[in-house]
């Protein structure tokens, strides 16, 4: 439906102007026009309402009584326009960013630091998605991703090293009360076992392996399918788990966990950033990537 009769804008200023004033002079320097041109513009609407909305006395200017009601209600709709516009104005159009990690990182590396994100970018609206398997991660469905690889040559995958693997044994300040252990005493306590059916990430076997313990019958176990609860479950003191470097730092640092000892392995592989090769990187994926980037700076 057409929004009709509609005066020109120009015309409704200069009246609501010259309405508020009861001067063309003074409205015309609030509106940076001449006072000849506002009471153009002011004759103009007169024409167009066909209506009187002043009285042009000697040396004064008077609303009528048509005038004083229109005057109110151009005001009115005036105000409600100036407010929508700066509301709408003040309004940030916000990109959205998918991020997509594993359960662990996520919780343990990403969640802990992302408020440094989220205040210098305001503008962007984020959604992450766990998925602790790179192989099982859809192009279409994420902007940028951090994964643990051995094999940085992913097809139609761009990849960046964040920091490479390195593994140690963690347990609660209280569990060996400050004791490090040789690799292999390790085996008379209960270790944390991540049950991973596509096993990527290292298992307590290969960690023994590249410590050079060839027997690995441990004590007992706790198998668990979530490396967070894993690591809740070392904290509580419940046995000991293995831990990622920089996946697990702030856990260190902060004293929820120790090492249990001073051995560490590594298969090779490395957390890689990765973004899909058949789109090109946005705006707010490159800012992630940047600023991921640097908290790895000490």
């Amino acid at each position: 439906m057409a929004l009709t009769p509609l005066p020109p804008l120009g015309c409704l200023l200069a009246f609501e102007a010259s309405a508020r004033h009861l001067s063309f002079t003074r409205a015309g320097n609030e509106l940076h026009l001449s006072p000849s041109a506002v009471s153009r513009q002011i004759s103009q609407l007169e024409e167009f309402l066909g209506r009187r909305l002043f009285s042009r006395e000697h040396n004064a200017l008077r609303l009528t009584p048509a005038g004083e009601t229109y005057a109110i209600d151009v005001r009115s709709i005036l105000e409600l326009c100036s407010s929508a516009t700066s509301n709408m104005m003040a309004r940030v159009v916000k990109s959205r960013l998918t991020i997509s990690c594993t359960a662990g990182l996520s919780a343990l590396w990403l969640a802990p630091r992302l408020g440094s994100f989220i205040e210098v970018n305001p503008d962007i609206d984020l959604r992450i998605i766990v998925r602790d398997h790179f192989g099982v991660v859809s192009s279409a469905e994420y902007d940028v991703g951090i994964f643990y690889l051995r094999n940085a040559d992913v097809p139609g995958t761009h990849t960046q090293k964040l920091f490479d693997e390195q593994v140690y044994a963690v347990c609660s300040p209280g569990y060996l009360n400050g004791t490090l252990l040789e690799p292999a005493q390790l085996l008379s306590h209960t270790l944390l076992v991540l049950e991973d059916a596509e096993r990527n990430w290292m298992s307590w076997h290969s960690w023994f392996e590249r410590v050079g313990v060839t027997r690995t019958n441990p004590a007992s176990t706790i198998i668990v399918n979530s490396y967070p609860l894993i690591t809740e479950l070392a904290a509580h003191g419940k046995g000991i788990a293995l831990g990622w470097s920089k996946v697990i730092d702030l856990l260190l640092e902060n004293g929820t966990l120790v090492k249990a000892s001073a051995a560490s392995a590594t298969m090779g592989g490395a957390y890689y950033l990765t973004r899909p090769l058949e789109r090109a990187e946005s705006a707010p994926a490159r800012r992630f990537r940047e600023w991921a980037i640097a908290q790895m700076t000490p």
